[in-house]
């Protein structure tokens, strides 16, 4: 499991990490807002603890950001703030618990256990938007329009819908959905997106699929 620390305090971060790493976790740590949203977007990671007091972009904006951007890995706010409107506003911006400084550790690794947990439970249902992908049926629905897949649209769809707000160069659909890796595939991932927009984005005013000029694709709401 891996885990990323957003904290400004040091010797708070170093604590927390030497802690988890000693649980066997996989720790890394950000100093600021602005770097804690580079790697929370750029790397995976099974849980995020945010500090709310940090420097460049603070706590609550972070965890607001990161949930405009799809970004749906648990986040448990730490923090200094015991206020009642101070959790309040953290989980209003998508956070899933909240742990008041200081703490216990043996109450930090519950928490942290309990989200683990709770993200563990199967997910059956992919959406964005109101565009749904059932795993156990392949049935595709948008706005209660059920959409008539191939085999090959679906698994590029299901691996879109599975890393929403990401942008998905050709290399990893190739290397994903193809199960192959070589440029003569660039223009047939192309193809396949085209027609995956026609079914997906045709006749809707907002479009799903976006391009992104030099990079791949973004399945977006």
């Amino acid at each position: 499991m891996r885990i990323l620390i957003i904290e400004d305090e040091k010797k708070i971060s170093d604590f927390i990490k030497r802690g988890l790493k000693e649980e066997n976790y996989t720790v890394d740590c950000a100093y600021d807002g602005e770097e804690g949203h580079f790697l929370a977007t750029t790397n995976e990671y099974d849980l995020i603890i945010l500090d709310l007091m940090l420097p460049k972009m603070d706590g609550i904006s972070l965890c607001r950001k990161l949930r405009e951007e799809n970004i749906n890995i648990p986040i448990l706010i730490l923090t200094a703030k015991d206020a009642i409107k101070d959790k309040v506003k953290g989980l209003d911006a998508g956070a899933n618990d909240y742990l008041v400084k200081p703490f216990a550790f043996e109450e930090l690794l519950a928490r942290i256990r309990a989200l683990l947990r709770a993200r563990e439970q199967p997910v059956t249902i992919l959406r964005v938007a109101n565009l749904t992908l059932d795993l156990l049926t392949h049935k595709v629905m948008r706005s209660s329009k059920e959409i008539l897949l191939t085999t090959k649209e679906y698994s590029l769809l299901e691996y879109f819908m599975r890393n929403p707000g990401t942008v998905i160069t050709r290399t990893m659909l190739i290397e994903h959905v193809w199960d192959a890796n070589f440029e003569g595939f660039s223009n047939v991932v192309d193809v396949y997106i085209n027609y995956l927009r026609n079914k997906i984005d045709h006749g809707h005013e907002k479009k799903l699929i976006h391009t992104i000029r030099g990079r791949g694709y973004v399945l977006k709401d």
